[in-house]
């Protein structure tokens, strides 16, 4: 029959008449119309490919739809299905012919395989809680700016006027007020008072232009290294930058998420193909076993036993088939388009492990020194040492003496407002200001607590960096095991497949049953289920390594 097959074929091929390659089993799925309508078609092609032939060549070569018809039937029984791929001279196609089917239209390509490392860029690209996180950015940057609103140029304006009682007067002030970085303040304005004043607050009057007036105010102990303003806005700035490594730290964990989500559906693949291929052993077995009861070579009891079995199989693929769609949903989490929508991978999507043989290469000493330098939670730790010692001096502060110093010159214009014109002159008045507190408890309780924190601190600092070197060693530790898991079930599952095969073989000949096939072919698909369970162990660790030595940065 192949032979046959190989004819006709090498016969259609030189003839230029018509080219038809390997069908698959989707042949024995097709409605017995379609079939009627694909051999209308085919004779169709044949008679015009023989015409051709008549006039370019004395040779004809005949196509016997009895020859197709069986090569169809042959192909239909084999185990390894693949694409069917027609190629005919262009014939014009009925409006009732069924199409091809929807895989032969669309074939995958290489721009639809998903590997992780678009799962990982879909994570930085659309992954919501990762966009969040990125908003923490603005939140620091807000209370940054919210802080510095302390140094803010202040305006300020009055009208106080008395316009009933003995003492009428009217008064009207303007000016501005800016607060220093060193703890200072200066400060200008204008102001007028006419009418008639109290004698004791003849102060409030001026000459008729006004009275223009400027300050300044300078600490010389306590709040002239650090004071309330400044310690606020050096705090808002740690905050800002720690919020850069608190990012960072959410970005490591969901792209290990990812890629515990992605090797997952994976490894749910592989089982799906597995399920898949011991059924297809069944139920071609099912035709041999049933030719054979017809006669009269087995018991017909074997024929119930394999559709027992092959009902089996059909629930367990049912069963690894959700676990599969279950995994895919999983990973939607993770793997979405430009728009952020996620994105269920179907079975045509299906991804193999890769082979781990030299991939995994690694020093563990420089790995250590490597993850110390660059895990988020040293600096977010290095960040909240800096804000204790930031409220440590703080607290220092409020031990030292308030001595402030102020200096202030006012000159007023325009005509006097009282015959002595004491208020023409130009006037500059100095002052020294001091509070001295005695006890300071306050200040010394927060810094005594302080100093505990920063112990704490310290203390909590060097057993993260101990973590971190046993997380490297322990990944590490499971990345070996997990090859020489892999190595030897890789090697079980070739010894199990060789005796379930040569098992097969044996009912074939009559000299094993179904019994022993049927666990045969159970300890393969374990063996293959272990392997399985091994390359995903391995790269689960792999995706601990990853995040253990946070290799993934910021944008």
């Amino acid at each position: 029959m192949c032979s046959r097959i190989l004819t006709i074929l090498a016969a259609m091929h030189f003839s230029g008449c018509v080219t038809v390659n390997k069908y698959d089993s989707q042949a024995t799925r097709e409605s017995s119309k379609a079939k009627q309508t694909q051999e209308v078609s085919l004779e169709s092609s044949v008679a015009q490919a023989g015409q051709a032939q008549d006039v370019g060549n004395d040779e004809e070569t005949k196509i016997s739809l009895t020859a197709f018809e069986e090569q169809g039937e042959g192909t239909a029984a084999t185990s390894n299905p693949q694409e069917v791929q027609t190629e005919l001279p262009p014939l014009e196609m009925p409006a009732e012919v069924t199409p091809l089917p929807i895989e032969l239209q669309e074939p995958a390509t290489e721009d639809t395989t998903v590997s992780l490392d678009s799962v990982i860029g879909s994570v930085y690209q659309s992954f919501p809680l990762l966009e969040s996180a990125f908003a923490g950015r603005i939140i620091a940057q807000g209370d940054q700016i919210s802080a510095a609103g302390a140094y803010d140029f202040k305006f300020k304006a009055a009208s106080e006027n008395n316009v009933l009682g003995f003492y009428q007067n009217y008064r009207q002030s303007l000016g501005f007020a800016q607060p220093l970085y060193n703890g200072g303040e200066f400060f200008a304005g204008y102001r007028v008072g006419n009418g008639e004043f109290q004698p004791w607050y003849l102060e409030r009057q001026t000459n008729e232009g006004g009275e223009f007036k400027a300050g300044v105010n300078i600490p010389l102990a306590k709040d002239r290294r650090i004071d309330q303003r400044r310690a606020e806005l050096w705090r808002a700035n740690y905050s800002r930058q720690m919020a850069e490594p608190e990012i960072h730290a959410l970005l490591i964990a969901f792209i290990q998420e990812a890629s515990y989500a992605y090797w997952e559906w994976v490894a749910a693949g592989e089982k799906l193909l597995i399920a898949e291929q011991v059924l297809v052993l069944a139920q071609e077995r099912t035709d041999r076993i049933k030719q054979q009861v017809e006669n009269g070579f087995i018991d017909p009891p074997e024929l119930t036993d394999n559709l027992r079995l092959v009902s089996e199989r059909e629930a367990k693929l049912a069963e690894v088939f959700q676990k599969y769609q279950k995994a895919a949903i999983k990973l939607s989490l993770y793997l979405r388009d430009y728009e952020g929508n996620p994105i269920i991978l179907g079975k045509n999507e299906l991804q193999r492990f890769p082979s781990p043989d030299e991939r995994f290469h690694a020093i563990v000493d420089l790995d250590i020194q490597m993850a110390i330098s660059n895990r988020p939670e040293l600096v977010v730790m290095d960040f909240l040492r800096k804000q204790l010692q930031l409220d440590y001096s703080a607290a220092q502060n409020e031990t030292r003496p308030s001595i402030d110093t102020q200096w202030i010159a006012s000159q007023d214009i325009g005509m006097p407002t009282s015959p002595k014109n004491d208020k023409g002159e130009f006037e500059l008045e100095a002052s020294v200001f001091m509070d001295v507190p005695l006890q300071r408890r306050k200040a010394r309780g927060k810094m005594f607590a302080l100093e505990g924190k920063m112990t704490q601190l310290q203390a909590k600092r060097r057993m993260t960096e101990d973590k971190i070197a046993v997380e490297v060693q322990t990944v590490h530790t499971a990345l070996q095991a997990a090859l020489k898991r892999y190595d030897s079930t890789q090697q079980a599952v070739e010894y199990a497949e060789d005796l379930a095969q040569r098992e097969r073989r044996n009912f074939e000949l009559g000299s094993s049953d179904l019994l022993k096939v049927t666990l045969r072919e159970q300890y393969a698909v374990e063996a293959s289920e272990k392997v399985i369970d091994s390359l995903l162990d391995f790269y689960k660790a792999e995706a601990d390594y990853r995040a253990t030595l946070a290799q993934d940065q910021l944008p």
